[in-house]
């Protein structure tokens, strides 16, 4: 029986779903972080009696024919890059980006990686650098005698040093852009890895054509709305439920059969 099969898949399906919310649940106080949704699609189809065939000799054409379906399968699970939540930290280097773009960060290989993530801090050399230790780049280093630290919405880095009254400009902040950034490969740590579903980036200044802007002192917060994900949720386990019981409804079929006599 081909059912039993096809709850099979249905059973499988709304496994990766209920994994794909857990894991936008657990990320519900992740910064930056962008929830995920799986895509499915149906399976092949056993064509018993193909649409359009013909039935007589005389050209009549079947209008519907039989297609029984194999069931379901995954196709893709996609990033849904809508704007966080807001909050105001009141810290100097925490950043956050308002409408497109990713801030970029160099990995210890010498590779460049993308987050939404803006909490940022000083290394010993006092290089701004996110929670791991990975410069911003391009690479902004505060001087030991700043006593205050000031970035517009435009992306300047400017100091007040101590003895002075005039703000000094010792950077830029750069954003990038995708033509396709659900296409980008999540490596985990907030960070993101160029791919070839992506495209190539495309680096510009907060607040220019494109790009969004940067506020000082917030933090973007996650996208995921709980009670969007709790409702999938229980949608996920009803499905699986469901699929379950088509299971044991074609084993009560085949017990049936097998009891004959």
């Amino acid at each position: 029986m081909r059912s039993m099969l096809i709850g099979a898949t249905g059973m499988q399906a709304q496994e990766l779903n209920v994994e794909v919310i857990s894991n936008n649940i657990a990320n519900i106080s992740t910064s930056g972080f962008k929830r995920q949704r799986a895509e499915f699609q149906d399976m092949i189809y056993d064509n018993i009696r193909r649409p359009g065939s013909t039935s007589t000799d005389a050209g009549n054409i079947v209008p519907t024919g039989i297609q029984v379906g194999m069931g379901v399968r995954p196709a893709a699970v996609y990033r849904i890059n809508s704007q966080g939540n807001v909050t105001i930290t009141d810290n100097p280097l925490d950043i956050s980006i308002s409408g497109r773009g990713f801030f970029q960060v160099q990995l210890p290989d010498g590779t460049t990686a993308y987050t939404r993530a803006g909490s940022m801090q000083l290394n010993a050399d006092g290089v701004i650098v996110n929670a791991d230790g990975y410069p911003i780049q391009p690479s902004i280093a505060i001087p030991s005698r700043a006593i205050d630290v000031t970035i517009n919405s435009s992306g300047e880095v400017l100091v007040k040093q101590d003895g002075t009254t005039s703000l000094t400009n010792v950077g830029q902040l750069q954003l990038v852009t995708f033509v396709n950034p659900a296409g980008l490969e999540a490596i985990g740590n907030n960070l993101l890895r160029e791919s070839p579903a992506s495209g190539t980036p495309t680096t510009g200044a907060p607040a220019s054509t494109g790009f969004g802007e940067v506020r000082q002192g917030s933090i973007e917060n996650s996208n995921v709305n709980v009670v969007s994900e709790i409702t999938s949720l229980i949608t996920a386990q009803r499905a699986y439920e469901m699929n379950s019981r088509v299971i044991k409804a074609s084993d009560e079929m085949l017990s049936t059969v097998s009891q004959l006599r």
